[in-house]
């Protein structure tokens, strides 16, 4: 067959039936990220900053559950960041099955705009509103656990864990902050593209494992998690007992500005442009280029 015209017929494919087993096909994850971005941009403000305190938290329980693995000292390198990472994703499980609003998947919105179907000041708003909500949610997490004294277990090592990852990442040069954003985000938004093409549970969560427990594994560097990891650090700095010889000087607002900055914007690179503007691309510029129809059903 001519490749453009396989092409040209997977994307002019019909719709699955509702009740199907297989997954959604690409053409079909398209559109069903697209119609959700117009619904998340169309939110009323207070249920849309519930769902992003819960996203933000939902993170933040992510990040506690790595944190855990990271304080073994027993473990490989290897080990410890497949482990960690696998434990990471309970994150956006929570969020892509129990329904959350979160900035970095968020940046797929940005196909709804690109079709016309939002604004731009629409747009801005979801990104801005999540963005504010999410760190409440996990600002708000890291306070309830520095005072539920879980960092105390295994013997003190959670907390030196726990401070040990939040200097790390104030200590990144602004580029390397920002390209592992983008890195991070690259793989953020196409575990959540996978996951839309699940139809059960199952389908979801076993999508979302690879691509958030590689970036995990990988070291790149997530915004949300980040409002969790350093605010966590900085109270544990200024509420609680730094451990004997280790410098926290450098866990304090403005490094945690300095990390978020960069780590934000290559998110939004990563997110919103290498994933979401390709696939826009991909699914219906090329479709008006082969004659296949106009815009997407609502």
């Amino acid at each position: 067959m001519d490749p453009q015209q396989s092409l040209a017929n997977q994307i002019a494919s019909p719709k699955s039936e509702v009740f199907g087993l297989d997954a959604y096909a690409p053409r079909e994850v398209a559109e069903k990220v697209e119609q959700s971005g117009v619904t998340k941009a169309n939110l009323p403000l207070v249920p849309m900053f519930m769902l992003d305190v819960v996203a933000g938290g939902s993170i933040g329980l992510g990040a506690l559950y790595y944190t855990v693995v990271a304080s073994d000292a027993s473990l490989s390198f290897a080990v410890s960041h497949l482990l960690g990472g696998l434990a990471f994703c309970l994150g956006l499980t929570l969020v892509i099955v129990a329904g959350a609003e979160l900035f970095t998947g968020n940046n797929l919105v940005v196909m709804a705009w690109a079709d016309g179907r939002i604004t731009l000041p629409a747009l801005l708003r979801n990104w801005a509103v999540v963005y504010v909500g999410n760190a409440v949610g996990a600002i708000g997490l890291a306070f309830l656990v520095f005072f539920s004294h879980h960092l105390d277990t295994n013997d003190g090592k959670i907390e030196l864990a726990a401070l040990t990852i939040a200097k790390t990442k104030v200590a990144l040069p602004f580029v390397t902050a920002f390209f592992r954003g983008v890195l991070c985000n690259l793989l953020v938004c196409l575990a959540v593209w996978l996951a839309m093409a699940g139809r059960s549970v199952t389908d979801k969560v076993v999508a979302l494992i690879f691509p958030i427990s590689a970036f995990v594994a990988a070291g790149f560097e997530h915004s949300v998690a980040n409002m969790y990891f350093i605010p966590l650090a900085i109270i544990v700095s200024v509420f609680g007992h730094v451990p004997a010889g280790f410098d926290a000087s450098s866990l304090t607002i403005g490094g945690a500005i300095d990390n978020l900055v960069p780590v934000t914007l290559g998110n939004i690179v990563g997110g919103s442009v290498l994933v979401g503007l390709v696939y826009y691309a991909i699914y219906h510029k090329t479709r008006k280029a082969l004659g296949t129809g106009g815009k997407t059903s609502s």
